[in-house]
């Protein structure tokens, strides 16, 4: 094999609770994580020069070891003593810093594709095992679908599959720090916490409107009041028909789940009329099977 190209695909957290900080600065969270169907195109190609070379579509990203699909790439390179070069191309369409795993997504389809590529004959979990030195959602994009995630990430437990809907996805103008959201968190202070297990219990119903019910994150005390626009578009979402919104991650990006795709189409044209947003994409949840093989 000289090449193979990936989805590397975007996630959302339908529950995001924090419960407590470590000594480390780390957080202790407990999580929902979901797939869905928005992804980068991310090619690997076998090269006899020695290196690692990365490009993508967008020009700030960093191309060299500040990117983490980078990372992966040499993290796998050093251990196993690859002497041949890769070549890995980004094709973005995730949005950047928006709170929706696109570079742990990347990272994780770069161990993927090397794995395959070189024939190093790793299991997804020794992957994610790997996956984890690079950064907390790794692991969980190793796996994807419908996961209750724990620890500060990388504890992960897959959960029945999320019912099928419509996700409406809207990312305003602004980038957002996971590492000053996080910051300036008190986790002390969190007097409402989302019910993961009502979340989880409404998932093993298979009940959608149950799974919008619970939804909740944490991060929206903090980074709400930052970015008040988060709340502008999750009110849009509402109004349209959304059964509910909220943001993922740190944000800014804000999903709503709908039952209804025409719905979920009037709320994404709403949104770009007033000026919310123009990031905003309409796609559906993806879960993940056993014999998943990311292409």
């Amino acid at each position: 094999m000289r090449q193979i190209e990936l989805k590397a695909l975007a996630k959302i957290n339908l529950g995001l609770d924090v419960l407590g900080r470590r000594e480390n600065g780390y957080h202790d969270v407990r999580m929902v994580m979901q797939s869905i169907y928005l992804y980068d195109d991310v090619k690997l190609e076998r090269k006899t020069a020695p290196g690692i070379e990365l490009s993508s579509n967008l020009y700030f990203l960093p191309t060299g070891d500040g990117n983490i699909a980078y990372k992966a790439a040499q993290m796998l390179m050093d251990e196993f003593g690859i002497e041949d070069g890769v070549k890995i191309t980004l094709n973005k369409h995730i949005p950047v810093a928006a709170g929706m795993a696109g570079g742990s997504s990347n990272a994780a389809a770069v161990l993927f594709g090397m794995n395959r590529l070189f024939g190093l004959k790793l299991s997804k979990k020794d992957l994610m095992e790997r996956g984890v030195k690079l950064g907390a959602d790794v692991p969980y994009c190793v796996i994807r679908g419908t996961v209750l995630a724990e620890g500060i990430g990388e504890e992960l437990k897959v959960l029945p599959s999320m019912p099928k809907c419509t996700v409406l996805i809207a990312k305003p103008s602004i980038s957002v720090s996971t590492k000053v959201v996080y910051e300036a968190l008190d986790s002390s202070e969190i007097t409402i916490h989302p019910d993961i297990d009502g979340l989880i219990s409404a998932l093993e119903r298979g009940s959608l409107k149950d799974v919008a019910s619970c939804m909740g994150n944490v991060l929206e005390d903090v980074t709400i009041p930052m970015h008040p626009i988060i709340e502008e578009i999750k009110q849009a979402m509402m109004e349209c028909g959304a059964l509910n919104a909220m943001m993922s991650g740190s944000g800014p990006t804000v999903f709503g789940l709908f039952e209804n795709k025409m719905a979920a189409r009037y709320a994404q044209s709403r949104i770009r009329e007033l000026g919310l947003a123009k990031q905003v994409y309409v796609t559906n949840i993806h879960n993940a099977r056993r014999d998943e093989r990311w292409t």
